[in-house]
C-alpha cells in the first residue's frame, strides 16, 4: 500500500469518480452511521490526502444519488424496506435541500392487507456482532396462532443479500401467503461488513452463517410466540441451492425441509473462477469438507432437489452427483429434472412444486390437485 486515503471500521462500497484536477474522490460507503443499519449505502467525497471528508447523504435509509453534469446539484433517492422512496434535490456546495421532488404513498398498498417487512437484529455466534435480517408475514396474519418459518437463503460470500430498499418482495410474500412467516438473513461469511465477518467463509463455504442464522431465528421466537422454530423450512438456488441442502446436512436438528435448486453442491465441480475466490488453491481436504456430495450421508429431513437439464451456469452434473451420493447412502429425497431447463427453479411449475412441498411437510396439508382446480375455474 502506497497511501491509505480512508480509515475507519467501515467498508467502501464503490468509487463513483475521481477528480484528478481537484484531487478528490467521490465514493459510496456503509457502516459510518452507528445508529443505522450498517448495510445502508451513503455517498461521500474525500481529498486525496485523506482530509476533507464530506457526507452527501444522512437520512436513515438506503441511498442512490445522481449528480447533475456540473455537480452543482444532486438527486438523493432513498428508502427502507419499511419506508417508501423519497426523492430530494440538494445543492452540492452545502448539501442543503432545494426541494422534495417526490414522496411515495403506500396507503393503497397497505389497505390490501400487505405489511411492511420487519427489520430484526440479533447477536451472532460471538455474542457481540449484530446479525441483520427481515421478517415477512402474510396479509392474513393472526398473532394468536403459530406459523412455521421458511428462510430464503443465498449465502454467497461475494455480497450481502437481505433487501434494504422498499419493494413488494413478491416472491417471498407469495410464500408467506400460504400460511408461513418468511425470513431472510445475512449471517457471517457474507460481504459488506468487516473482514473478520467475511473471512468466516474462507475455505469454509459450508458454514454459510448457519450458527448466526439459527441464533437469529431463536431470538425472533423468544420475541414472538407465533414464530414456530419447531417447523423450519429453507429454500435457495445456485449458491443458495448449495446452502439450502447444507442446512439439512449439518443442521438437520434445526431445519426440517429444504428446496434446493440448481445448486453448486461441490466446489470442485463448479466453475473455477467463482469457487477458487472463496475456497482457495490448491484443492485440499477443505473442499471435501464443504461438499454436499461427500457429505450426502448426513442428510436429515425432507429434501427436494431441482435442476435444469441445460444449465449453463452450474453444471447439472453437480446435482446429479448429489443424487447418486444420496442413493448410495440409502437416503430418502425428492428430485425434479426439467428437460431443456436452464439455471433456475423451473419457472411457475417449479415454484408450485416448492410451495406444495412446504405446505405438505410443514403445514401437514395435502395441496389440492391444481390442474383440476384450474380446469374447473376455466370452465367458469
Amino acid at each position: 500500500m502506497k497511501h491509505q486515503i480512508t480509515k475507519g471500521d467501515w467498508p467502501v462500497r464503490g468509487v463513483d469518480s475521481v477528480d484528478v484536477e481537484n484531487r478528490r474522490i467521490w465514493f459510496r460507503a456503509s457502516g459510518m452511521n452507528p445508529d443505522q443499519d450498517p448495510y445502508f449505502i451513503h455517498y461521500y467525497r474525500i481529498d486525496f490526502d485523506g482530509t476533507g471528508l464530506v457526507a452527501y447523504t444522512e437520512a436513515d435509509g438506503m441511498h442512490e444519488v445522481t449528480f447533475s453534469p456540473d455537480r452543482r446539484f444532486y438527486v438523493d433517492q432513498w428508502s427502507r424496506v419499511d419506508l417508501p422512496p423519497i426523492a430530494e434535490l440538494r445543492r452540492t456546495a452545502d448539501r442543503s435541500l432545494v426541494m422534495e421532488l417526490e414522496r411515495a404513498d403506500a396507503s393503497a398498498l397497505l389497505a390490501t392487507g400487505w405489511q411492511y417487512p420487519e427489520v430484526f437484529v440479533a447477536k451472532g455466534r460471538d455474542g457481540v456482532t449484530d446479525i441483520w435480517g427481515i421478517i415477512i408475514r402474510p396479509t392474513h396474519f393472526d398473532p394468536n396462532r403459530t406459523y412455521p418459518v421458511i428462510e430464503s437463503i443465498y449465502a454467497g460470500p461475494h455480497g450481502s443479500h437481505v433487501p434494504k430498499t422498499f419493494g413488494l418482495h413478491a416472491s417471498r410474500t407469495s410464500v408467506a401467503e400460504l400460511g408461513f412467516i418468511v425470513a431472510q438473513i445475512d449471517g457471517m461469511g457474507t460481504n459488506n461488513r468487516s473482514k473478520a465477518f467475511h473471512d468466516v467463509a474462507w475455505r469454509n463455504i459450508k458454514d454459510a452463517g448457519f450458527p448466526d442464522r439459527i441464533l437469529w431465528h431463536q431470538a425472533v421466537a423468544r420475541e414472538y410466540e407465533y414464530y414456530d422454530v419447531s417447523r423450519v423450512g429453507i429454500y435457495g438456488g445456485s449458491a443458495g441451492g448449495q446452502n439450502a441442502m447444507a442446512a439439512l446436512l449439518w443442521h438437520g436438528d434445526f431445519y426440517d425441509v429444504a428446496f434446493s435448486s440448481v445448486g453448486c453442491h461441490d466446489n470442485r465441480m463448479d466453475k473455477i473462477w467463482w469457487n477458487e475466490a472463496w475456497m482457495g488453491w490448491p484443492i485440499g481436504p477443505h473442499y471435501s469438507e464443504s461438499s454436499n456430495v461427500d457429505n450426502a450421508w448426513r442428510l436429515q429431513g425432507k429434501l427436494l432437489l431441482v435442476v435444469g437439464e441445460l444449465d449453463r451456469n452450474v453444471d447439472p452434473s453437480s446435482t446429479l452427483q448429489v443424487v447418486n451420493a444420496l442413493i448410495e447412502a440409502d437416503k430418502d429425497f425428492d428430485f425434479l429434472l426439467f428437460p431443456g431447463g436452464g439455471h433456475g427453479a423451473g419457472g411457475s411449475f417449479g415454484v408450485r412444486k416448492r410451495n406444495d412441498y412446504f405446505v405438505r411437510h410443514l403445514l401437514g396439508v395435502d395441496p389440492p390437485a391444481w390442474e383440476r382446480y384450474v380446469a374447473s375455474e376455466g370452465d367458469g
